[in-house]
């Protein structure tokens, strides 16, 4: 039965394109449009209709989607980027990352070559509303920049939009609340002119401005004395990396989750050195990156019952970006990456700001409390294939 019915559809099929073949030969100004409705095994009928509209020859099936004549004449892009449209025009192919109506917040954004950057452009092109909040020292500098242009090159998206940012919010996510902030930290001139920039006060300045969010990306770290071995380490430079690397995220989510939208996503960035010796990462950061992924796992499971939120993480490869260099041996990551993970290849920012556009849609609606690996299988290996003890 099943055979005949596809039978019986190939035949309407073409007969209905030998019928579209012969309304092409007639003349522009009384040209015939053909449609077709496929042939339903369910409702056993078909309807081939006719009608005389000039210059439009389509042949339509309930399978095949016309393309619109601007979608026709744009080549198919197929190359990993985010196929959405820029703050909710246009439409997109195939299954879409849509975040249309919907508001993020990036905590640690201060310049244009790092994970946040990415992350804010890939959300942006899905559609998101992007809201940023910059370290208070760096602001100035960055606003300026963006003011006068220097970002404008990076800041165009994969459909050949701009990166549009609503506002930036100066922040310090080191401190929780204005009664934190030691004296000498209030009458340092690289805070001069700033003002409400605790993780509290942020909170409350974006929920007087916009009432809620829907994401929250945690996209900073620090570590005093990160290129010192972990027992050269003091004390309070080991403190310092976990405040500002991993405590900051919690800080962040118990202020914010009131104003996140039940549904929404929450997403930080760690490192392999979490779960592996990376000598040179010191000065506690790799206790800090454990500590951010175990925090992970619990902020999913307590956001997630009293908010409805997820909370994920991104590791992410080796990335040749400003912060990354102050570390001082990038480029031998980088080098050591491409000769060993599964995928030669370097790095780069948009492909983990795609994974975070994914993670923060509704087509990662059951993922929490997980790590996601963006550093092209590296994590994976257990042996490195470019050693010299390795025979060839």
């Amino acid at each position: 039965m099943a055979a005949s019915l596809l039978s019986m559809q190939a035949a309407v099929t073409r007969t209905a394109v030998s019928a579209t073949q012969t309304a092409a030969g007639a003349t522009s100004s009384s040209a015939s449009k053909v449609r077709l409705t496929a042939f339903s095994p369910v409702t056993s009928n078909f309807h081939l209709r006719t009608s005389m509209l000039p210059d439009t020859l389509p042949l339509r099936t309930t399978n095949v989607r016309p393309l619109s004549k601007k979608a026709a004449e744009e080549p198919r892009r197929n190359d990993g980027k985010v196929f959405a449209s820029v703050n909710g025009t246009g439409s997109s192919p195939g299954l879409p990352i849509d975040l249309r109506g919907k508001r993020a917040f990036i905590a640690g954004v201060a310049d244009d070559q790092g994970f946040g950057w990415a992350i804010a452009k890939a959300l942006s092109a899905a559609g998101a509303e992007i809201l940023l909040g910059t370290w208070v020292p760096a602001l100035n500098i960055f606003e300026t920049s963006l003011r006068r242009g220097k970002f404008d090159e990076s800041r165009v998206l994969p459909n050949g939009g701009m990166l549009e940012i609503a506002k930036v919010y100066a922040l310090d996510a080191v401190f929780d609340t204005p009664e934190d902030v030691p004296e000498d930290i209030k009458n340092n001139k690289r805070y001069a002119g700033a003002s409400n920039w605790t993780v509290q006060e942020v909170a409350e300045a974006v929920k007087a401005d916009y009432g809620s969010i829907d994401i929250l990306v945690h996209s900073l770290a620090n570590g005093p004395e990160v290129t010192k071995p972990l027992l050269e380490t003091s004390r309070n430079g080991y403190l310092a990396a976990i405040s500002a690397s991993t405590y900051s995220y919690v800080s962040l989510l118990k202020y914010f989750a009131p104003i996140l939208n039940h549904g929404g996503a929450s997403l930080s960035l760690t490192y392999l050195a979490s779960e592996r010796i990376i000598p040179g990462y010191g000065g506690g950061m790799s206790s800090a990156k454990a500590a951010l992924e175990s925090d992970t796992r619990v902020l999913a499971f307590e956001a997630g019952r009293k908010h409805g939120i997820r909370v994920n993480t991104i590791s992410a490869g080796p990335l040749r970006s400003r912060a990354a260099k102050a570390i001082g041996f990038i480029d031998d990551m980088i080098n050591y990456s491409t000769a060993n993970a599964p995928l030669q290849q370097e790095l780069k920012a948009d492909d983990v700001g795609n994974t975070a556009a994914f993670l923060c849609s509704p087509l990662a609606s059951a993922i929490t409390g997980t790590v996601i690996y963006v550093d092209n299988g590296l994590h994976a290996m257990g042996l490195a294939v470019d050693s010299p003890c390795v025979a060839k």
